[in-house]
């Protein structure tokens, strides 16, 4: 590859800011477990459901972005000042559901990268099977979080992310490869539908959840603030959100098909990662088994950082104070969040599990954030008449509503 094509790349991939944050942050072990358990209960089934989601994430991710553009603001920010009686009660609600979905998914995360990590460190100690124990590991993870974040900057995450995300194509690409699912699957997977067992319905409300997720909105609203972009970067913002939301369907998609090729087809189920780690190990040998692990590490990894930003973020933006990562709130807020990773140690849900429930949680939040979210585009004296969203756009906002109280229900469904 010539040194001209590398540079194009390079230029490509630092463009796509906001975008590859919430690539890092969308892509992690909630939609690895969520997409490996649909790919090993149902095969390429639900397929329907995540490009589904991937379309109305990108809608809602350009109206959060435009939002923010044009009124200089941050969602949160704008839901409490600029929707009338109920606006403070609402930023509230979403800023303490969405911490608490986030501190669960955590928990989740920081379990099944522990896992991974404790499975990598087998696979390399061939014949000695050296054995960690997952706190040490989750304590190690969490310091040197704390030490990147103590004395880092939005660019320097935004640097770390873009690694991680390009670790994760590369890994999940690798093992598609090795694994190659049926594409007649992969055709029937198109047609809508919801298979009649026991968890199906918990199931789709979490591919929407951890796809079209709440906080990934929210997100949006701060990293393009934080990216320093202004109303000249609209169609920057669309080209953006369209590249973001295109890698999370094309690598949940993959992450599908490998849960599809493997367990699956040997009619077994997903209750574990490392279940489809250790199967693909027959298959593809160590190789393959040690790429997944560092495919899904790196998902979970570029999940965290966001994860632990989001409390000190919420609070700022609610509050109206400055965004500085090296204040006392904000550091007090990220050591307790990281104290919050240590929960999968010491409660009997597997990650797994934990996982796609904080991901159903996500999906009961979505009408939350959507219905505001297109009261205040279509609001003229805080958009102005210029920047108000077409007829098109508008039935693309009403569309992402219905779709959010239809998960909503399912994922009602699914707890009860």
């Amino acid at each position: 590859m010539s040194d001209n094509v590398i540079k194009k790349i390079l230029i490509a991939v630092s463009a796509v800011g906001p975008g590859l944050f919430l690539i890092g942050y969308n892509i992690g072990t909630g939609s690895i477990t969520t997409m490996g358990m649909a790919g090993a209960q149902y095969g390429m089934t639900l397929l329907w459901a995540l490009i589904l989601s991937g379309l109305f994430t990108y809608i809602l991710m350009v109206a959060f972005g435009h939002l923010t553009l044009v009124t200089g603001q941050t969602a949160l920010h704008n839901f409490k000042n600029e929707i009338p009686g109920i606006g403070k009660i609402l930023a509230i609600y979403i800023m303490i559901a969405l911490i608490m979905g986030e501190l669960l998914a955590l928990m989740g995360i920081m379990g099944i990268v522990s896992e991974l990590v404790q499975e990598g460190i087998r696979l390399v100690s061939t014949g000695q099977n050296l054995f960690v124990d997952t706190f040490w590991i989750i304590l190690v993870i969490s310091v040197l979080i704390f030490i990147l974040l103590w004395k880092g900057q939005y660019k320097l995450f935004e640097k770390i992310l873009t690694v991680f995300v390009i670790l994760m194509v590369f890994c999940f690409v690798a093992v598609l490869f090795m694994v190659v699912p049926s594409f007649s699957a992969i055709a029937e997977g198109m047609v809508p539908g919801i298979p009649d067992t026991q968890g199906a319905n918990r199931l789709v409300a979490a591919m929407a959840g951890t796809t079209c997720s709440a906080a990934v909105f929210i997100i949006r609203s701060t990293v393009v603030a934080e990216k320093g972009w202004g109303i000249q970067h609209l169609k920057h913002e669309k080209k953006d959100a369209l590249v973001s939301a295109s890698v999370m369907v094309l690598l949940s998609a993959v992450v599908m098909a490998v849960g599809a090729g493997t367990l699956h087809v040997m009619g077994l189920t997903m209750e574990t990662t490392l279940e489809m780690i250790r199967l693909l190990e027959p298959i593809g040998g160590d190789f393959a088994a040690f790429l997944l692990i560092i495919g899904i590490a790196g998902a979970g990894l570029s999940t965290i950082f966001p994860i632990v930003l989001i409390a000190p973020w919420l609070v700022a933006d609610y509050m109206g104070w400055e965004r500085d990562i090296q204040s006392p709130m904000f550091r007090t807020l990220i050591i307790a969040g990281l104290v919050f990773a240590f929960g999968s140690v010491f409660l009997e849900q597997t990650p797994p599990v934990l996982m796609v429930i904080s991901q159903a949680f996500q999906a009961t939040i979505l009408p939350a954030v959507a219905i505001p979210a297109f009261y205040l585009l279509n609001k003229s004296s805080l958009i102005g008449k210029e920047h108000l969203p077409s007829k098109f756009r508008n039935t693309g906002l009403i569309a992402v509503i219905l779709f959010s109280l239809i998960t909503t229900y399912f994922a009602i469904l699914g707890f009860l």
